[in-house]
């Protein structure tokens, strides 16, 4: 499709209004609404106590279930984690933000006892699928409540950096509080807690968030999947992310066989972990009044995705090239920049691309890069290691970062204020 003239807020249609202004969008902090704030703190509470995925691995082979059919299994939840971030995305924006949200977690509190009490084959799967479906459910929906609850670009990228930070230390709490918690109450009673959580915070949810259904000021139907994978910005975003982040989740697939090759203890691995959350800690409210400042231009932050997938392929490409328990350390170390930049310019330019009738279906459509990393880096390593061994580990790595980047540069141009891709 050619390039058209942006023709401002007439053209709404066109490409999101912000993008037409001559100068730079510089705008004094907002007081962030106590629906954000909700989304914020839950986000965290649901991420420290979701044990579900970290711990599937580990219940199903407590249940006797062959390795190959346990990656089987793996597989399927990955399968529901892909349709889970569609579908909520395009609810968020048919029945509103409130309805998805609560709907969403109802259902993760009444499936995760079933998949926690499931013991064949078949049960089993099926309770996996449903319980992917809605374990990262809220990612797309809570994008469109920031999107449209927050108006300027600089504070949107400041509430991404401290999602990420709750993001990531709520997963941190998760290894620590499960670990401590497997051996003496077991994987079922670990499952039943998350399915708590969930519940609680859907009752949480329907008390503070505004439903946001069929706004007044956009009476147009919500985007169709059809056309809004017409919109070449948001397929291009797509790819440099999923790029980008195949590094960020090798740190969870990758890094494990690569350290056992060594000859290195599990404890070795957590050590590795426990040096990736204390960089996050450090490093996210040192970064996030950065990136807001950079945020406040009068485009989206691209080369700073860009940049973010260079550092996380390096970062995470030179653990190809370390055999001790502190290389790997300070390679998760190294990576960490890049993981908060890359997540915080890519909310960014998704924020700016999506149309107000179409932001919880764009923002499904790219909560899947996350997903569709987690399928991919297991098979890029076992390749990799197969055929080249860490050597081969690290040019794939390293080279995932530089496509990722490689992909900004026609995404720089999708995205340019003087230019637009019709959706």
């Amino acid at each position: 499709m050619k390039p058209a003239r942006h023709k401002g807020r007439a053209g709404v249609d066109l490409a999101p209004p912000r993008l037409s202004h001559p100068t730079p969008l510089v705008t004094a902090p907002t007081a962030w609404p106590a629906a954000i704030w909700t989304l914020l703190i839950g986000t965290f509470i649901v991420r420290a106590a979701g044990f579900v995925y970290p711990y599937l691995a580990y219940h199903l082979s407590e249940r006797g279930i062959a390795s190959h059919n346990v990656s089987a299994i793996l597989a399927v939840f990955g399968l529901g984690w892909l349709a889970g971030q569609l579908t909520f995305g395009a609810l968020a924006d048919r029945i509103g933000h409130r309805a998805a949200l609560v709907g969403a977690m109802t259902l993760a509190a009444a499936v995760f006892p079933l998949l926690a009490q499931s013991r064949t084959m078949g049960s089993l799967a099926a309770a996996s699928f449903v319980a992917g479906f809605v374990y990262d459910a809220p990612r797309p929906i809570v994008s469109a409540v920031i999107a449209e609850t927050v108006s300027d670009d600089s504070t949107r990228a400041r509430i991404a950096g401290w999602r990420h930070f709750a993001t990531n230390v709520g997963a941190a709490a998760t290894g620590a509080a499960g670990g401590a918690l497997a051996g003496p109450l077991g994987f079922p009673t670990l499952f039943l807690i998350n399915a708590a959580v969930c519940g609680a915070f859907a009752l949480v949810a329907f008390r503070i968030i505004p439903p946001y259904a069929h706004r007044a000021h956009d009476p147009r139907p919500s985007g169709s999947l059809r056309a809004t994978l017409g919109d070449l910005r948001l397929v291009t975003l797509w790819f440099a992310s999923v790029c980008a982040f195949v590094p960020v989740t090798a740190l969870y697939s990758v890094l494990p066989l690569m350290m056992t090759d060594d000859g290195l203890p599990p404890s070795a691995y957590g050590w590795s972990q426990a040096a990736g959350a204390v960089a996050v800690l450090i490093l996210s409210p040192l970064m996030n009044g950065w990136l807001a400042r950079r945020a406040s231009g009068r485009t989206p932050m691209v080369g700073l995705l860009a940049a973010g997938a260079l550092v996380l392929g390096a970062g995470m490409g030179s653990t190809g090239l370390v055999s001790s328990s502190a290389g790997y350390a300070a390679a998760v170390v190294m990576s960490v920049p890049g993981e908060i930049i890359a997540f915080v310019a890519a909310a960014d330019v998704l924020n700016r691309i999506s149309p107000p009738h179409s932001r919880g279906l764009y923002a499904g459509i790219w909560g899947t890069t996350l997903a569709t990393s987690v399928l991919l880096a297991p098979l890029l390593a076992g390749w990799c290691l197969a055929s080249g061994g860490h050597l081969a580990v690290a040019v794939a790595l390293t080279g995932c970062g530089l496509a990722g980047a490689a992909t900004c540069l026609p995404l720089k141009a999708l995205t340019n204020p003087t230019t637009t891709t019709a959706v």
